[in-house]
């Protein structure tokens, strides 16, 4: 399985729900960066990704997104992949 990195904060309710639904595909270690704690990791953040918004996503060294844009990878089947658990997706 990829790794999973995600930039989040403490009451962040999408942090919670891009949680859970990569805890229902079995991951289980994710690298949680809380950028309340780390303000030079929100700024690290903003130049990797060029959002503002949590949480920020990376499985392996592929930039996901926000939560919405987790679920539409799932939504089109192409997590799994992602994430190491099938065939490598054409175009993620």
């Amino acid at each position: 399985m990829n790794h999973v990195r995600m930039y989040r904060t403490e009451a962040c309710p999408y942090c919670e729900s891009a949680k859970h639904l990569l805890a229902r595909k079995g991951v289980t270690g994710i690298e949680k960066i809380n950028v309340d704690a780390l303000p030079e990791e929100r700024v690290k953040m903003m130049e990797i990704t060029g959002r503002r918004t949590v949480p920020q996503i990376f499985i392996g060294d592929h930039h996901v997104g926000g939560y919405d844009d987790l679920v539409k990878l799932e939504r089109a089947g192409k997590l799994d992949a992602l994430l190491g658990l099938g065939v490598a997706p054409d175009h993620v």
